[in-house]
């Protein structure tokens, strides 16, 4: 697996490669001190996975994230943000613009491993109730965006519920027996939203439930069914 480090930090770059050469599966293709040097050698050498740091020169973490995430040859890149503080408005941020997911920078070096398999094999990183903890952080004081609303139009009625259960946290398995179907119809469904709200993981379904309105802060799994 293929990962990029994203970090203006040289001793922090070196740290992480350092921890990934211990392993066999893991190889480092590239360093990037910027943003948009982040970017430039995602499109070049196509990593799995991308280590992004935040606060970086030229353009940080949030808009490397954004560009790699809108571009479509990029579309099988995942983004993990590297961030000090678990909840940090940064890392919602980082969730709505495409990330997979956030790792604080003092991880355990096999759970930092551990991770970047996870993500480079499709799979979401975060369990849903820390997704849910970090957006209803930066959700609790907003109403429903009006921007946002809009977005859910081309979804039918069915696919808005099962948007909204993805947004309670709930798997594919949850899903399929709260709707009376089989996990695989779930998981076609789910798809299919993320395709018509263009979304890149699961992470970005729970951001658009909370910020359309379809699942509010506090709200509890078995709730607004």
């Amino acid at each position: 697996m293929r990962v990029l480090l994203a970090d203006d930090q040289t001793v922090v770059r070196a740290g992480f490669r350092a921890l990934l050469d211990l392993t066999d599966d893991l190889v480092v293709v590239a360093e990037a001190a910027d943003g948009v040097r982040a970017v430039e050698l995602t499109r070049t050498t196509r990593p799995d996975v991308v280590l992004m740091d935040i606060r970086m020169p030229r353009a940080d973490g949030l808009e490397a994230t954004r560009r790699i995430a809108a571009d479509p040859a990029l579309g099988s890149v995942r983004v993990l943000v590297l961030t000090t503080y678990e909840i940090d408005e940064y890392v919602f941020e980082s969730l709505r613009a495409g990330a997979a997911g956030f790792l604080l920078k003092d991880i355990d070096p096999e759970d930092l491993r551990s991770a970047i398999r996870t993500v480079a094999a499709g799979h979401s990183l975060l369990a849903p109730a820390v997704t849910r903890r970090v957006i209803e952080e930066f959700t609790r004081l907003k109403g429903p965006e009006t921007r946002a609303v809009r977005r859910l139009e081309p979804l039918t009625g069915r696919e808005r519920e099962v948007l909204a259960l993805v947004g309670r946290g709930l798997s594919n398995d949850e899903i399929g027996e709260r709707l009376l179907m089989s996990p695989l119809t779930a998981k076609t469904h789910v798809s299919r939203v993320m395709s018509k709200l263009s979304a890149r993981d699961r992470a970005q379904l729970v951001v658009l439930a909370y910020e359309t309105g379809l699942v509010r802060a506090g709200e509890r799994p078995e709730e607004g069914s």
